[in-house]
């Protein structure tokens, strides 16, 4: 499955041996693969035939299908039947094939009944073709290869252990696609190996598994054994840069390998209401099988006690014993009574939600994209009323809520703050970056954010020493590559983190261009001035560290030059270090602005201080025991008596209209949560900026955390806290100013130290209820630096533990597993590829656009199938439960009251426009309203419109409405002239203006559709009256006015209870109660210690890759940085507002309500 996202794909040649067997060696180390052993992985490999499956090794075919030729039909069969009306009906069809039993035709369920199956299979076909289509065909891997092979898309290759390289200096390093994916390859490759050995080594691993950043096994070659570990591998979706040709071995191909098996299962996803609507039909059928078992004892005993005395009636009964007729009665009511619960109600179903569906791809406000090119797609059809119940969303970070481009806004240099210092997410006048003389500057590529005058004319009259060695640190710590191309001018960078990106391309621009790099020099022009830096040790940032260095050896001597979190910085200064009380004034200037902030220092290194230091660095190397803390106490032995040289100030730049849409949301009564493989000062730099976090908010994490998870009931050890530090004394105020910040491995290790967050689930359930109960009190939840298995722990730990409908949101492929796991999964079509939108239900341009779907199209289409399905049940159970009535009057004898052609079109003609108008277009208020009034979304999340109660309410007003529909003629029919056939038309039409009166209660929103679909119904009762079986009786009938009185005094006492309930709603009810005042909220005012400085690099777990440069490892670039000729003023406007129309109106800037 090549991902789609890849840029500067070219051909490369690459010598790929694989091969497979089993020897069992140790007993957790049981995968083996042979290079060069075709026969070994052709009798080995995974085969599968219908539900049998033999064989070990998976082929390099990614099949994201269900669906194949010999498996459509009897697992659509399968996923059909889970429906209990289909049962049932399949039950009717097959008793009305019986004429022993038959009352009523055959064809009217049949037909009905194929039709649905048909539609709901062929729907889902089609989705599983789009599913499979999208994604290109793979590159098979040839189980052996020895010599070189051209190979287009080495991406296809799935787990690869890094052999050789044949370039100069073996520099060779992958592109990480996303830095929420940690790529690992060998820092270290083994040697040079000629082109034409044919290799025959062993190695020897772990089985396929999910844990992306860990491996274990063993390479057996030449009678050598080598360790291997995560280092070793280059994982499936890594682009190699900088070379040609490479020799690799495939470990795992196809489904085995590490991001498939985090991908998770394709699972069949049911809507809340269908579930309780299958419960609902079971309870019908239940009560209909029940009063089918009542009215046949009736018959029984009428035979028994009635007909036996009456020589008509004794001859009708053709000798047959009561019993045996009673048990043909029972089988005729149940068949009789089936129109209780119609096939029509699931095409009608069907329909609508596929109409939903198309509404939101027709939906002009929710086109993202170059000229709006891109709509919003509703992938699946069967989850549209679920969009209106959403009670918690969990999103990714980057590329779903930022656009992954960080901007250079500010920095603060010797104590001096350059660039503008107002909030840049608020500014609207930031829409382009100022124009600075760049003139001077030939490398200069445009798209500077920084624009002060006043620093470049220090930096070029050279009246400050510390600006210059501020850029030179800026252009020499980092692990950035460069790439010359022909006719630029300018070199093109790479980096593995988006700060690198944008700190050195801002050193470019001001004249410290990095012009290239060798494992150990750099090449810096300062202010057009070439400069050759000898790269002495890199040492690398890791999330533990948080900081970097380099030492670098000129002609005036050996300095060390730092950056890193001011946490860790401002505390290896030296004594009495200059600026420091104003450069902690502008951290928190800049942490008020929501920038992500990195110190910057230097030191001076004596040649003996480095000479000594080196050499215990290269014992420590070879130490084994306690390998890491050594090195860690050398790192930070050179890391002291830093000198302060300035900070700088680096916006993530959000997508457009995140913050207003999530404040929204928080309105709308949604718990937003966000679930990264970010570093947590990061997640925490994107809730403050997108209003996830309010600047008072109080972060609960770490020991605190722990301790409020371990204590017997968290909610109570919650407020009291919050009590002992004046927080607030109403709860549920207190929670809305906290929020939970974890990391994956704290997640699994805050109980009993478990290593897996699904396995603790199962064997610790009352941790999971302990902690949604606390995060329940709390406005959000942070978990960062969480794998894609661990993103689907956390959506199934919030399902287990509330009834909350969970919508997922993300955009690559480490958020597929998260999005299957969820009720509801949303892909944005990001710059990660298409992986999320393939798998997602929905499919959306811009985070933004969460707003419409769910506040507008969700909530109506909750509405309009809440509504279509009350009245549908009630309409068809008050027109059925008639036949019950009438067993008492015609000797429980499964006679049909209606004739039988009406009973077939009253559902399909007469009442099913109006109907499916109901369905369609219903809606309470518009969509500007909808978006200005959030607090109208909890009704759907509190299922006000279609409950348990609800639906029994319905089920009552139904059987009250059979009783009415049949006594109120009956009585007025009794001894007079009138026989049982005009009753019959009497009932008929009473019956039509009772589902007609209710639909017209119902309807809030008048189109002239319904209007029209009202006139064709009546039209088709009216003027084409069918009784075949009772001829004329329709036009005797008619000219009555006795008919016609007795239908309206029924249709009108028939609806008489909802009329009065409607009626009282109205008085009592204040008709304000949605229009609230004006609503404050809190404004972004920055208070000293209310919250922490924000400094991170925005890179994934683990390490960086420094040490990769120094052993031998480079990169060459592909393709150009992205074009930042805009800034954050060209998508944020004011608070509350966004550039398109679908935007609340009625929104000030402080977010308050007109």
């Amino acid at each position: 499955m090549p991902s789609s996202n890849l840029v500067g794909n070219r051909e490369r040649q690459f010598v790929v041996v694989i091969g497979f067997s089993l020897t069992l060696y140790l007993t957790d180390i049981t995968w083996e693969v042979r290079a060069n052993s075709r026969h070994f992985h052709k009798h080995r490999r995974r085969r599968s035939f219908l539900c049998f499956r033999w064989g070990r090794y998976a082929d390099n075919v990614v099949r994201s299908f269900k669906y194949s030729p010999l498996t459509f039909l009897p697992l659509t069969l399968y996923e059909q039947f889970q429906r209990a009306a289909n049962l049932y009906f399949l039950l009717m069809v097959v008793m009305q094939c019986v004429p022993a039993i038959s009352s009523i035709p055959w064809y009217t369920t049949t037909i009905p009944l194929v039709i649905v199956l048909s539609v709901r299979g062929l729907k889902d076909l089609a989705n599983d073709l789009v599913r499979s289509l999208t994604h290109p065909p793979i590159t098979r891997l040839s189980p052996s290869l020895s010599s070189l092979t051209n190979w287009r898309g080495f991406t296809n290759v799935n787990s690869l252990f890094f052999l050789s390289i044949p370039t100069p200096f073996s520099l060779c390093l992958p592109f990480y696609l996303s830095p929420s994916f940690l790529l690992l390859f060998a820092p270290h490759p083994t040697p040079s190996l000629p082109l034409s050995l044919p290799l025959s080594g062993i190695v020897l691993c772990e089985e396929p598994n999910s844990r992306l950043y860990t491996f274990r096994g063993e390479l057996h070659w030449r009678g050598e054994r080598h360790p291997l570990d995560s280092e070793h591998i280059l994982l499936r979706g890594t682009v190699l840069r900088n070379t040609d040709t490479a020799f690799g071995m495939a470990i795992y191909t196809g489904s085995d390998s590490k991001i498939l098996r985090n991908v998770g299962q394709l699972r069949v996803k049911r809507t809340q209401i269908e579930k309780v609507l299958n419960k609902v039909v079971i309870g019908v059928m239940l009560f209909l099988l029940l009063m089918a078992l009542l009215l046949a004892v009736g018959s029984g005993v009428f035979q028994g006690r009635v007909s036996s005395q009456i020589e008509v009636l004794s001859a009708l009964t053709r000798g047959n014993s009561p019993i045996y007729t009673a048990f043909l009665t029972y089988w005729s009511y149940v068949i009789l009574l089936s129109p209780a619960m119609p096939m029509s109600l699931y095409i009608t179903f069907e329909m609508i939600h596929v109409l939903h569906s198309l509404f939101i791809g027709w939906d002009v406000e929710m086109r993202g994209g170059v000229e709006r090119s891109i709509p919003a797609q509703a992938r699946n059809t069967s989850l549209n009323e679920e969009l209106g119940q959403v009670g918690h969303l969990l999103s990714d970070k980057t590329g779903t809520l930022t656009q992954n481009r960080l901007l250079f806004r500010q920095c603060c240099i010797a104590g001096n703050v350059y660039g503008k210092d107002e909030l840049p997410s608020l500014c609207p006048t930031s829409a382009s970056p100022q124009t600075l003389d760049l003139s001077w500057n030939p490398f200069s590529c445009g798209g500077l954010y920084l624009s002060d005058q006043r620093l470049v004319d220090k930096l070029r009259g050279q009246q400050c020493t510390q600006s210059r060695q501020f850029l030179t640190t800026l252009a020499l710590c980092h692990t950035v590559m460069t790439e010359w191309r022909n006719g630029e001018g300018a070199p093109v960078y790479q980096a593995a983190s988006p700060d690198e990106e944008a700190l050195v391309g801002a050193a470019r621009e001001l004249g410290w261009v990095f012009l290239s790099r060798t494992r150990d020099s750099l090449t810096v022009s300062e202010l057009g001035v070439k400069r050759h830096y000898q790269l002495l040790t890199l040492l690398d940032f890791t999330s533990q560290r948080r900081r970097m260095s380099v030492l670098g050896k000129t002609d005036g001597g050996l300095k060390l030059y730092c950056k890193g979190a001011d946490i860790v910085i401002l505390e290896r200064l030296q004594k009495d270090c200059p600026h420091l009380e104003s450069t902690e004034r502008a951290l928190d200037l800049f942490a008020q602005s929501c920038l992500r902030t990195l110190c910057i220092a230097e030191r001076t290194v004596s040649e003996a201080k480095w000479e000594e230091w080196s050499k215990t660095m290269a014992q420590a190397a070879m130490t084994t025991r306690n390998h890491d803390d050594m090195l860690e106490q050398l790192h930070d032995d050179m890391e002291r008596d830093l000198k302060l040289l300035g900070v700088t100030a680096i916006e993530d730049r959000l997508q457009d209209g995140v913050p207003e849409t999530i404040s929204l949301l928080r309105q709308a009564g949604l718990k937003v949560w966000v679930l990264t493989g970010d570093k947590k000062e990061t997640a925490v730099n994107i809730g403050y900026a997108c209003r996830l976090l309010d600047p008072d908010t109080r972060l609960l994490e770490g020991d605190e955390l722990r301790q409020l998870l371990q204590s017997p009931d968290p909610e109570i050890t919650f407020s009291k806290g919050k009590g002992t530090e004046l927080w607030c004394v109403d709860r549920e105020r207190a929670g809305e100013k906290s929020a939970l910040v974890l990391t994956g491995p704290e997640l699994v290790n805050i109980h009993y130290r478990s290593k897996d967050l699904e396995n603790l689930l199962i064997q610790e359930p009352e941790w999971g209820a302990r902690f949604m109960s606390l995060a329940g009190l709390c406005q959000s939840v942070l978990c960062c630096r969480v794998t894609p298995g661990q993103k689907a722990d956390v959506v199934t730990l919030v399902r287990k533990n509330t009834a909350s409908i969970t919508m997922a949101i993300g955009d690559g492929a480490n958020d597929v597993n998260m999005i299957k796991t969820a009720h509801i999964g949303v892909g944005l079509a990001g710059v990660e590829g298409g992986q999320a939108v393939q798998n997602a239900d929905y499919a959306l341009a811009k985070f933004s656009f969460l707003q419409r779907l769910l506040l507008v199209h969700g909530r109506w289409s909750y509405r309009r199938i809440a509504v279509f399905l009350r009245y549908f049940l009630y309409k068809t159970c008050s027109f059925a439960l008639v036949h019950i009535w009438f067993g008492f009057f015609n000797g429980f004898s499964a006679q049909s009251l209606y004739e039988n052609w009406f009973i077939i079109l009253y559902t399909v003609f007469y009442t099913a426009m109006p109907v499916e108008c109901l369905g369609i277009f219903e809606q309470d208020v518009s969509a500007e309203c909808s978006l200005s009034w959030p607090e109208l979304y909890k009704v759907g999340q509190r299922q006000e419109l279609f409950n348990t109660w609800l639906l029994a309410a319905t089920l009552l007003h139904a059987l009250y409405t059979s009783l009415v529909l049949f006594f109120m003629p009956l009585g007025v029919f009794y001894n007079s002239a009138l026989d049982y056939q005009t009753m019959a038309v009497t009932v008929s039409i009473a019956s039509l203006f009772s589902a007609t009166i209710e639909i017209i209660l119902l309807t809030r929103h008048w189109t002239k559709w319904s209007v029209a679909a009202m006139c064709v119904s009546f039209g088709l009762f009216f003027k084409s009256p069918v009784d075949y079986y009772f001829p004329g009786v329709s036009q005797n009938a008619f000219p009555s006015p006795v008919v016609w009185f007795t239908a309206l005094l029924t249709a009108w006492t028939a609806v008489l209870p909802s009329f009065t309930i409607r009626t009282l709603n109205i008085i009592l009810t204040n008709p304000d109660r949605h229009r609230h005042g004006p609503v404050e909220l809190q404004k972004s005012g920055f208070r000293r210690g209310d919250s922490h400085r924000r400094s991170s690099y925005a890179m994934s777990q683990g390490r960086g890759i420094g040490r990769l440069i120094t052993s031998g490892a480079s990169r060459r670039i592909t393709f150009p940085p992205v074009d930042r000729r805009g800034t954050l003023g060209d998508n944020v406007t004011l608070a509350g507002q966004t550039q398109s129309d679908d935007a609340p109106k009625n929104i000030t800037e402080n977010g308050s309500s007109k």
